[in-house]
């Protein structure tokens, strides 16, 4: 039984504790902090924070007040989830996940060298951010669970930390390792990989989620600007659902974008002078070792001839049973000089993982926050402390770049890498990383144009200006495969030549798949199949009619959509048989008849956009450039949209410099109070696709504004 596993049957094996642990939250001296601090947060008419601050400090304080003002639920929540104590609220459901933190000892490296490793006034941000959050907790009593409080600098370091992780594909080589049998062979010398890597299915919550980022130099477009375009996506609510905020301090930070709860940076969004959008890549940054065990010590595994020790030690995992009856579990923690390690019933297994030992991430982001041009924001990326991530950018000076950034390790070329490896030889335990000039990357290219859509970075702009496969290992574990997103922006942009900015906008709303797409060989394979049931030569027919459009009227979307979604989801890619296509596709009638009673409904009665009372059609669909995803339709028929297109801006700059920016809020400000005027005030924009000026500009937000107030006097 694994270690992981095993952990839920440990109920025989605990013991009491004298309670849960209550927390050493003195309210009285938070509720003093916003003495200490000068800023204003200024709220829009959409309830949207512009925080301002004299120093940067400052505006992290503010900055904290606001989030909490709108999240405070989702941040206090997170909390025990970083710290790995979240089974003491949980129970069980936490365990596993505690004991994943304490096994990577992400909190040891934290404790070791959060001193060290980040700067003073990196530190010095993050610590008034965590001052910002406990103020909110003491002068908001009936809100907050004390236990979970206070929260630390370390507490926000951590949780950049474990979300990196969790962004490339990390957990699902956890849990691969921990089946029933072992899932790879063991590579041996001369099994060097000469296939390309596949990109996995990307999941947050279960959801796949991928994201869009383009951008145009003033060659390529007709008004001579340059425009970038931000779209990533995430799930609609949630920790990870785009938040929109503005920080600005005296000193000089001052950006705009999305962000997730809890954090004191921008993840996407832009500055006076430039602006990046971010896409999720997935190469192969973890790889397996097989251990050797010593028969005579399960505690020594082989290296290089010899006997070596594990590295052991204990955790203590806490947990609430039932809702009341605590408990504490000690459990064994191994690592070998390759990284933390599993005992498993078909082997003990030792993970290496890019970015092991990291916890800069914050200071990166805050360093890209800061920057105020090209240089500044490139010696920010050069930083490498993300082990994942693409970018595109683009700045007022006419700049654009894509970047393939990750912590690409060099790799023993004679080894398949996607297989597992042999434990006992140390030259295999890579420690250094391809460097930042040598990762993919295209900046200022002839085409005008770079398009980032979660697709292999070789294919990201015209084929000349593309970075050049040859240059790059196999075993580096880039990934080769192209997205409906990537292949269709990419054609749109090959046929258009210079575009207007009404052209630009509309790629991002394209709603259509590529004739190139992966998905149309399904419907290839159902057109040349020969159906005895009506019901299926009816699909047949609708489907032959299929525009590969989403647009809401219309009639095959529904059908299509279930075909592709449901052929990939099955693992369906090679199949043939009529008998298995008749299956795929009177399972996707079935559904539809259920749901709506006829296999054609318009696209808009199917597809909707769901917020309290709020109940809309919307464009777009799953692996659309206008990304739109539904867990599947429900009782009511409807198909409602849970991740995707979330947050997302078109940002410009004309010939002469001046600076447009257009977005959207998939909701609105108010991200938990249904209550409030904001909840839901841009849902409809959304769904209809019209953006608005988010008031970056200081003239133009002082004319829009709903309320000004200090954290603590409003």
């Amino acid at each position: 039984m694994t270690s992981l596993v095993r952990f839920g049957f440990i109920a025989v094996a605990v013991w009491m504790v004298g309670g849960c642990q209550s927390g050493n939250f003195d309210a009285e001296r938070y509720a003093e902090l916003n003495h200490h601090y000068d800023v204003v947060i200024r709220r829009d008419l959409r309830g949207v924070p512009h925080v301002l601050g004299a120093t940067d400090p400052d505006t992290a304080f503010g900055f904290a007040y606001a989030q909490a003002e709108d999240n405070w639920q989702l941040i206090e929540d997170a909390m025990p989830f970083y710290r790995g104590n979240s089974a003491v609220f949980s129970g069980m459901d936490g365990a596993i996940t505690d004991y994943l933190i304490k096994w990577l000892g992400l909190w040891e490296t934290l404790d070791e060298n959060y001193q060290w490793d980040l700067s003073p006034d990196t530190r010095d941000y993050i610590e008034a951010y965590a001052d910002g959050l406990n103020f909110y907790a003491a002068t908001h009593p009936e809100q907050v669970d004390e236990r979970k409080l206070p929260v630390t600098a370390k507490d926000v370091v951590a949780g950049f930390m474990l979300r990196h992780l969790m962004f490339y594909g990390f957990e699902g080589v956890v849990r691969e390792v921990n089946k029933a049998e072992r899932q790879r062979q063991i590579s041996r010398p001369g099994d060097a990989n000469t296939q390309p890597v596949g990109l996995t299915d990307i999941e947050i919550g279960g959801l796949p989620i991928g994201s869009n980022a383009f951008a145009i130099a003033p060659h390529f477009s007709e008004e001579g600007a340059t425009r970038l375009a931000i779209n990533s996506h995430q799930p609609t609510t949630g920790p990870v659902a785009w938040y929109e905020a503005h920080i600005q301090s005296q000193t000089g930070l001052n950006i705009m974008g999305g962000l997730f709860p809890g954090s004191p940076t921008i993840s996407v969004g832009f500055t006076e002078n430039i602006a990046w959008g971010a896409t999720v890549n997935q190469p192969d940054l973890v790889d397996v070792f097989v251990l050797e065990i010593n028969p005579e010590n399960e505690y020594q595994y082989r290296l290089d001839g010899e006997w070596r020790e594990l590295e052991r030690s204990e955790v203590d995992i806490k947990l609430t049973l039932w809702g009341f009856l605590p408990w504490t579990v000690s459990r064994e923690v191994l690592a070998s000089e390759h990284g933390p390690v599993l005992r498993t019933d078909h082997g003990t297994y030792a993970i290496r993982y890019a970015g092991m030992g990291e916890l800069r991430q914050v200071e990166q982001w805050y360093r890209m926050n800061q920057a105020r041009n090209f240089e500044e924001w490139r010696e920010a990326m050069a930083m490498m402390s993300f082990a994942s991530f693409n970018f595109a950018y683009a700045d007022k000076d006419g700049n654009i770049m894509f970047l393939h950034n990750s912590l690409t390790p060099r790799r023993d070329p004679r080894y398949d890498w996607r297989q597992y490896l042999p434990g006992d030889d140390s030259s295999l335990i890579w420690k250094e990383n391809l460097s930042f000039s040598q990762l993919p990357q295209v900046v200022n290219p002839k085409s005008g144009f770079v398009h980032s859509a979660n697709q292999t970075p070789f294919n990201v702009t015209a084929p000349a200006d593309n970075p050049r496969l040859e240059d790059y290992a196999p075993g580096h574990g880039f990934q080769m495969d192209m997205t409906n997103r990537a292949q269709r922006g990419l054609e749109l942009f090959a046929e258009l030549g210079p575009i207007s900015e009404a052209e630009f906008s509309a790629i991002k709303h394209d709603k259509y798949y590529s004739p190139n797409a992966p998905y149309v060989p399904y419907l290839q394979q159902i057109a040349a199949t020969q159906f005895a049931e009506p019901k299926l030569v009816e699909a047949q027919a609708l489907l032959a009619s299929w525009d590969l459009g989403t647009d809401l009227d219309n009639k095959a979307a529904a059908l299509g959509t279930c075909v592709f979604l449901t052929a990939e989801r099955d693992d369906q890619r090679a199949a043939h048989s009529e008998q298995q296509i008749a299956e795929l596709l009177g399972g996707c009638v079935d559904k539809l008849m259920v749901a709506k009673g006829r296999i054609d409904p318009p696209w808009g009665e199917v597809n909707r956009h769901v917020r309290g009372e709020l109940n809309l059609p919307v464009a777009g669909g799953p692996d659309i450039l206008r990304a739109i995803y539904g867990r599947g339709i429900e009782d009511n028929g409807y198909l409602t949209n849970v991740a995707g297109d979330g947050l997302y801006y078109l940002v410009s700059w004309d010939a002469d410099g001046t600076q447009k920016v257009e977005g959207v809020h998939q909701f609105g400000s108010a991200t938990l109070d249904a209550t409030s005027p904001h909840y839901g005030d841009q849902a409809e924009d959304y769904a209809k696709e019209i953006m608005h000026d988010p008031l970056f500009d200081a003239a133009r937000l002082q004319g829009n504004l709903q309320r000004v107030y200090a954290p603590g006097d409003e």
